[in-house]
Formats: C-alpha cells, structure tokens, sequence
C-alpha cells in the first residue's frame, strides 16, 4: 500500500501539476462530509487499495477482482468520484479510474484540522 506522499510524488499518478499535500486547504465540513460519507462502505475502501495498488484500473479489472456485479461496482465508483476521491479518464469504449491524489490530501487535510 502506497501512502499519499508517495502518490503525490510519483508523476505517473493522477495528479494535479504543483500539488502539495502540506499546503492543501481543509475542505468546508460539507465536503468533509462527503468524503467521509463515500468511505463509509467496505467496498468503496477495497476500491482505493485496488487502485492504490495498480496506479490505474479499467471498470471490467475491478470487476474481475472484486465479487460484485458491474453495475454495483460501477455505482461505488460513482460515488468515490463525486467525493473527489477518484478520477477517471475515458479511453474509448472504457474508463479508467486511479485515485485523486488532490482528493486524498483533501481529506486528509479536512480529517487532521478536526
């Protein structure tokens, strides 16, 4: 398991260019909320270390991995990305997810200013 600053500093990660986790700003509770809400599902946990652990991972690989039908995997991706946990990039007919670093020194952020 990588831990964030290794994320941050890997170029081949999915971040933002200039991007420093010590100088992230604590998100508003809201969005605070909203992150801690998308990882309060066991899955949604399993997915971030899948894809921790490839950098990047196409819907029908986690689909392989995990014991869920696609629609459910695909719904939990969802929600990981509208929390700004994860982001995907559509290769044709398919997407690719990786994790947001930017998302993850977010919460961290929001989670150290509680």
């Amino acid at each position: 398991m990588r831990d964030l600053a290794s994320v941050v500093a890997d170029p081949g990660w999915c971040v933002p260019e200039g991007i420093a986790p010590d100088r992230v700003v604590a998100p508003d509770d809201a969005t605070l909320a909203l992150m801690a809400k998308a990882l309060g599902h066991p899955v949604r946990i399993r997915i971030l270390r899948l894809l921790l652990e490839r950098r990047s991972c196409m819907t029908s690989e986690m689909v392989a991995e995990l014991p869920l039908a696609q629609s459910t995997i695909s719904e939990h991706l969802r929600v990981l990305r509208e929390a700004g946990l994860i982001q995907g990039e559509i290769e044709g007919p398919r997407t690719s997810y990786c994790v947001s670093a930017s998302g993850l020194a977010t919460l961290r952020a929001g989670i150290d200013s509680l």
